[in-house]
């Protein structure tokens, strides 16, 4: 309000501040009032930097450029997995009938969740813990996905250190997986003899064929399998690994330490490169005799494949975990975006990029398989395999039969390098984004807390590159980002399609972009993704199965850890939950009401004026 004007004649000068309230905060506007000696009136406002007039106020980082956060997006959402699985999904559901399955889920799930968490957390801007403001109760999940998060570093950078540990033995004139000659080596292998791999893509020095010499390599001169009577039996960790992790862990905090502004700038090289080395390995696989027919495998169509249920399993696990949803990797990284960033946009491009990258990867690893399974005379369902088997046994053998082969084994482990280097930066970046969020006092020391939380993952990383870390690292691999990532992202759905409300969700995107979303992406968040994560949970419960490596079967006791690990970040949910509700005050009605109304609407509590409580939000769309 502006004083009462002063007398004729005098000049003066009134200021009124004036709070403005959007969504990216309090802005305050000073209003000034001059009265000239001539009678005319002249008005002035200037608007108050917030950190001006209330320095403990602290602008949130944001991205230097739009296409930072889009390399970091795809470079995480483009990983290890985009290599060594859809394409063996692929071929093993019917070829080309697979996208059939994957397309459809990906429109109706995969795309709307991608979408839902970009909006969450560029809205909010807070991390995975503290988007939970719009329905308090609900702030469990943000502790569950962080924890997996958390979770899958501990064994995600083996599988860097592993491509390392090639890359550097691959500057040599001649690769070490090629003879048998080597002091690794067991009677058990065969140059000329192709071993038909188990189902997990390794071979066995106890099976009863022989071994090639880059299944030896693998499991013998890099890991020391050998050296070990299974997970009871682990040793000390191989200095040669260990090497490597430390490689891997220095890189990993010298790209987060200092938070966007340096991690946007190294997925420039990890995001990118992965498309010119995939790019220069399908021109050179092309050329190699037997890879039309590699190719023709990966796309032979068999619809009859659509009439069986694991076909459409296997499409809707992948899209859950090819895109990265539930890892609260997006909602970090979306919450450095300025507040008007077209979300929508970002979400139909990064799931785009990462769908057709997996396709593409597709031509690549088949041309080479249909190579190596003319150059052995065998099936290319003898040599089509997922998994590490893949990358680091079969792969390599390929490779170190060309022309130039170190050259082209240093190019393709660089590709594996970059593409798991900037999938574990956004792991690493959801941990700290998610927990700094929520702890303020650690804003201070960000160097300091990214110091901690590396070296944590390290020192757990170690029970994995020692003699038996294999099979640490299939117990890890199992559990910890499985059922629980599908239960997070189902709870994660209801609480902001149901509690917090599609119609007001839709609202605060509106702020956002300047449109609300169609009524396709209200009701895939309202019904159809919820539907769908229910059904992924539920059988992925129903068809579970032990973990095993080879013939090797864990005992009962490696299960219960392995279920432990799973459910410890799952039981964040109801855990805070309780919690929440046992710490507000009031009635039982009041404290539901607190804890399922967002934050900056408990004013309306006090006036009985609950939205949740109306039959209206929950059946508005």
């Amino acid at each position: 309000m502006i004083k009462p004007r002063p007398p004729v004649g005098q000049m003066s000068s009134v200021v009124a501040p004036a709070k403005e309230s959007n969504a990216m905060g309090t802005k305050e506007v000073e209003l000034i009032l001059v009265k000239e000696q001539n009678g005319v009136q002249f008005t002035n406002s200037v608007l108050v930097n917030p950190s001006e007039t209330n320095p403990d106020i602290e602008e949130r980082e944001t991205w230097s450029k739009k296409i930072d956060f889009l390399l970091s997006v795809i470079g995480f959402a483009v990983d290890l997995a985009n290599v060594w699985r859809f394409p063996y999904l692929c071929y093993k559901n019917g070829g080309g009938a697979f996208l059939v399955p994957y397309l459809f889920f990906m429109i109706i799930a995969g795309m709307p969740l991608f979408y839902m968490e970009l909006a969450i957390g560029q809205f909010n801007r807070e991390g995975a813990a503290g988007v939970w403001k719009i329905c308090p109760i609900f702030k469990g999940v943000g502790y569950t996905v962080i924890l997996i998060s958390l979770y899958v570093g501990f064994f995600y950078n083996v599988i860097i250190a592993w491509a390392i540990h090639y890359l550097f033995s691959s500057f040599t004139s001649e690769l070490p997986w090629i003879h048998c000659n080597n002091s690794w080596n067991s009677i058990n292998c065969s140059e000329t003899r192709y071993n038909d791999f188990n189902d997990s893509g390794f071979s066995y020095i106890n099976d009863s064929y022989k071994v090639t010499p880059a299944a030896e390599y693998f499991e013998r001169g890099v890991l020391h399998l050998h050296e070990s009577n299974g997970i009871h039996d682990l040793g000390l960790p191989r200095w040669k690994l260990t090497s490597c992790l430390i490689v891997v862990i220095v890189f990993l905090y010298f790209s987060l330490w200092k938070g966007v502004k340096t991690s946007g700038k190294v997925v420039w090289i990890t995001a990118t490169l992965p498309y010119v080395v995939l790019t220069a390995l399908l021109l050179r696989g092309i050329t190699l005799p037997g890879a039309i027919d590699g190719i023709k495998a990966y796309l032979s169509v068999d619809f009859l494949r659509l009439c069986e249920a694991s076909v459409w399993i296997d499409a809707a696990t992948q899209i859950c975990f090819s895109l990265g949803v539930g890892f609260g990797v997006l909602i970090a990284f979306s919450s450095y975006n300025k507040f008007t960033n077209n979300c929508y946009r970002d979400a139909i491009i990064t799931t785009s990029v990462n769908s057709l990258t997996s396709f593409f990867s597709g031509f690549v690893i088949f041309s080479f398989l249909g190579y190596m399974a003319q150059k052995h005379n065998v099936p290319i369902g003898d040599v089509a395999k997922d998994g590490p088997g893949l990358i680091f046994i079969i792969y390599p053998e390929a490779i170190a039969t060309l022309p130039l082969s170190s050259v082209w084994a240093v190019i393709f482990f660089i590709m594996l390098l970059t593409l798991g280097i900037d999938s574990a930066m956004g792991g690493m970046e959801s941990v700290i984004t998610g927990l700094i969020d929520e702890f303020k006092f650690l804003h201070r020391h960000r160097e300091l807390f990214t110091l901690v939380i590396v070296l944590c993952t390290f020192f757990i990383s170690l029970s994995c590159v020692t003699n038996g870390g294999i099979y640490v690292f299939t117990l890890l691999d199992h559990f910890a980002a499985g059922t629980s990532i599908l239960f997070g992202v189902l709870i994660e759905a209801i609480g902001i399609a149901w509690f917090y409300g599609v119609s007001q969700f839709s609202d605060d995107i509106q702020k956002m972009i300047g449109k609300r979303p169609g009524l396709y992406w209200r009701l895939c968040w309202k019904f159809v993704s919820p539907c769908f994560l229910l059904f992924v949970v539920v059988v992925s419960i129903v068809t579970y199965r032990s973990p095993k490596y080879g013939s090797y079967t864990f005992p009962e006791w490696a299960n219960v850890i392995g279920w432990l690990l799973a459910i410890s970040s799952m039981a964040m949910v109801p855990i805070y939950a309780i919690y929440k509700f046992c710490t507000l005050p009031g009635s039982c009605r009041e404290k539901i009401a607190y804890s399922i109304t967002p934050e900056k609407e408990h004013d309306l509590i006090e006036r009985g004026e609950v939205r949740q409580f109306t039959l209206h939000h929950w059946l508005s769309v």
